[in-house]
């Protein structure tokens, strides 16, 4: 708070860092030094009865996930990286994995929030209990953020019991561009209700032991009939094959040093659209998700498979890799809302200056 508040003062630009696994993502910061709060870490409070945790921003997702799977119990968050990320980092970028599109994304299972603006003022948002609606909704508001309104100090998340069955099966992906439209609308209309499906492009299969193929990743959990039936359903749609479980976090996982990791998002009908023009580049690195309509590309390090997207498809930049970062960024969000809400939270543009864009003058 006072480091902020400091910077406040004296008008320096502060980059926000905690263990460092989210420091060469979004765009350049301009920054005269890192604000390290990576020794705000550690769960404060947890209350398995009530499915809720509270942590500061610095935990990692690895801490959270050995003290509640001791109840049975996970945060279904899951991004993709480094498992050593930290909660704040991770709903500051509203980074989610295979399963978001199904439980929840992050602003879904942050049910309260706390962080210093750019002001150095603590602003505390929702609370400690799943039902809680009064004021204004400035969880929502400080998850996805970036750290441009505040710096995450703690957060409270929803969790999930572990389900009693967890299969997962690899589906052929056909290459066609209709058939993998009536595949994907298949499934989607199907008695079944995957806790997450994952198209992988042949590279990316081929990284984590898959094989040779393009293939689809679906996920069934649950109650032991209820994971048979829709199992058995599965495999009356499509050729499909048992994979081990596991399977899911060698995916998270298998990010390659350096280069670039961008994701391109439209609407979950458009996802086949979307998945065409990503694996258009041949011996591409790519996997997408049925449910979000996200199409995740690791990239050494063109950017000439982006090309391939329509103007309106949505870029986040997750990793940049050192020769993309004196190329020109473009504008940051310069719409009246936007620049209401940094003139509020952080007027002297003090916090993460320029990491969703060029800051107009």
């Amino acid at each position: 708070m006072d480091a902020v508040r400091d910077a406040y003062a004296t008008a320096e630009p502060l980059r926000i860092g905690g263990r460092g696994t989210w420091l060469r993502a979004g765009h350049p910061v301009q920054a005269t030094r890192i604000l390290d709060v990576s020794g705000l870490s550690g769960i404060t409070e947890y209350v398995p009865g009530d499915l809720t945790l509270t942590a500061s921003a610095g935990t990692t997702l690895a801490e959270i996930a050995d003290a509640t799977a001791a109840h049975g119990q996970w945060l279904s968050i899951d991004p993709f990286g480094d498992p050593h990320g930290t909660l704040g980092a991770t709903l500051a970028t509203a980074s989610a994995g295979p399963v978001g599109g199904r439980v929840g994304l992050p602003r879904d299972v942050t049910v309260g929030v706390s962080y210093v603006s750019g002001t150095g003022d603590v602003i505390h948002g929702g609370g400690r209990v799943v039902k809680n609606v009064a004021g204004f909704d400035l969880v929502r508001l400080a998850v996805g953020a970036w750290g441009t309104l505040g710096v995450i100090t703690s957060a409270t998340v929803r969790l999930r019991a572990r389900p009693e069955a967890d299969q997962t099966f690899a589906l052929a992906l056909p290459s066609e561009r209709d058939a993998l439209g009536t595949l994907l609308s298949t499934i989607r209309a199907a008695s079944v209700e995957p806790l997450a499906a994952e198209l992988l492009s042949r590279t990316c299969a081929q990284r984590i032991g898959l094989g040779d193929r393009a293939v689809m990743l679906v996920r069934l959990a649950g109650n032991a009939i209820g994971v048979h039936h829709q199992a058995a359903t599965l495999a009356r749609l499509a050729v499909c094959e048992e994979v081990a479980p596991g399977t899911w976090i060698r995916l998270q996982q298998s990010d390659p040093e350096g280069g670039a990791v961008v994701r391109v998002s439209r609407r979950p009908s458009e996802l086949s659209r979307l998945w065409l023009a990503a694996t258009a580049t041949p011996g591409i690195d790519a996997h997408g998700s049925l449910y979000r309509g996200v199409v995740r590309l690791r990239l050494p390090s063109s950017i000439a498979p982006l090309r391939n997207f329509d103007a309106g498809d949505r870029q986040v930049v997750e990793t940049m890799p050192e020769e993309w970062r004196d190329r020109s960024a473009p504008p940051a969000p310069n719409d009246v809302l936007s620049r209401r809400l940094r003139d509020a939270f952080d007027p002297a543009r003090v916090l993460n200056r320029g990491i969703l864009g060029r800051e107009s003058a």
